[in-house]
Order: C-alpha cells, then structure tokens, then sequence
C-alpha cells in the first residue's frame, strides 16, 4: 500500500492493517432487496414517503432514484464479480455507523455489519469499496463527480453516495429502519450532512473542520437542534 495513502486513510480514521483479520469471514452475495440480479438493474417502483417513530418524513423524486438504482446496481455487480479484491462482512453484535472499524490491508476490506440489520450489509459493501477503489487508484471510475478528491471531501463524498443507497433501500425496496443509517440518510436530505459527519467524527479533518465553522457560524446548534427534534436524542458525538 502507497505510504501516502496509508496515510490519507488514517486521517480518514480508517484503520489499516496489514494481518490477516482472524474474524469469521462472511462471504459476498447478492442482498436482492436492494439491486436485484447483479449487473441488472430491476425496475424501480414509485419510491414511497418514509416516516420514522419522531414524525419526521422523507420525500424523493422517482428519477432521482432511478439514477442511484442504477449505479448501486453496477457496484454491487463489481462488488461480486471483480476478482482482483474481497470484502468481508464480520457480524457485529452493537449498531455500527458504516466508518465504524474499517479495515483495509492490501487488497481486501474487513467492514462489521450488525447482525439484526440485515438490509444495511451492501451499505456498508458500497462504503467500503468505495475506499478500497481510492486505494487501487480507480477513484475516477466509482467517484466521478469527485476524481481528485483527498480527505474530507473525499469522505464527504464516499458518505453522500452511501446516504443515496440507502435511500433507495427505504423508499423504493421496503428495507428496514436502521438508526445509523437513518440519521445519516435524514440529516444530509435535511442539508446537515457537513455538521452530522464533523460531529460524529470530532478527533477527525481538523482543518476542513475549522473552515466549515468559520464559514457557518451557529450551524452546530441548529443541527444538534433539529436532531434532536428528529431523533428525540442527542446526535452521535454528543452522546
């Protein structure tokens, strides 16, 4: 692995390892529930409002989820197919958030997955590829609305794509709440993601940390507020 890239993952609070992981692996399948056949898009149905146990509803547009249907489609088929890495999913028995013990040496990813939330595997599948692709220098080809990105915005743009699946998964396939993943997916719709990911993520991208607060002064409270009223709870890095 690249001593640059090594580095940059560290940054990212992505914990690198070069040993094997002794875990249980669990191999990669195919969660249909969400993209169907690999490498075949399913027909993607009039995506529905969601409403979590607060009142608080999502909306989106029908075309606005064909288009992530279509590339979560296409990453999964490379996800399964594509022999030159693996991604093991290790059950967790505590919810994680996706970045939670992020594993990369070499070629292969070690990402925990919780084991009463199923539905939230290929998430976790898609976040980790993501970093996997960055560091095979493929970022171009899965990221290209951000080919040169580095550090936070790289992350930041990792963690948009993964609030769209998800996304997808709530409001066109039926998939099971998850608080992680809900709170990602509801505070980036809410125009929050910048707060939610800087305060979920304190010891982490201190300078693009500062700026941002230079440049959105009170913006913390608001979001700690509207979590709150969202989630009846504090938002995670306040807890």
């Amino acid at each position: 692995m690249r001593p640059k890239r090594l580095e940059t993952l560290q940054s990212l609070g992505v914990s690198v390892d070069h040993r094997r992981s002794g875990a249980r692996a669990v191999a990669i399948g195919v969660l249909a529930v969400l993209a169907g056949c690999a490498g075949v898009a399913p027909e993607v149905a009039e995506p529905r409002p969601i409403v979590i146990h607060s009142g608080a509803r999502l909306r989106v547009e029908h075309e606005r989820m064909k288009e992530v249907n279509e590339w979560v489609t296409r990453q999964q088929a490379n996800i399964v197919d594509d022999p030159t890495f693996m991604i093991y999913t290790d059950p967790s028995v505590d919810e994680v958030y996706i970045w939670d013990q992020l594993e990369i040496e070499g070629d292969t990813v070690h990402t925990p997955v919780h084991a009463r939330a199923a539905d939230s595997r290929l998430v976790h599948e898609l976040y980790a590829h993501f970093h996997l692709m960055v560091d095979m220098g493929r970022q171009d080809e899965w990221l290209p609305e951000a080919p040169d990105a580095v550090e936070y915005e790289l992350e930041r743009a990792i963690l948009l794509r993964a609030s769209d699946a998800w996304l997808l998964g709530r409001t066109v396939f039926d998939v099971a709440p998850y608080g992680p993943l809900d709170e990602l997916m509801y505070a980036n719709e809410a125009g929050f993601l910048d707060a939610f990911i800087f305060t979920a993520r304190p010891s982490e991208f201190a300078l693009a940390r500062t700026d941002w607060a230079r440049s959105n002064p009170g913006e913390t409270d608001r979001y700690r507020n509207w979590f709150v009223e969202t989630f009846n709870r504090d938002p995670p890095g306040l807890r």
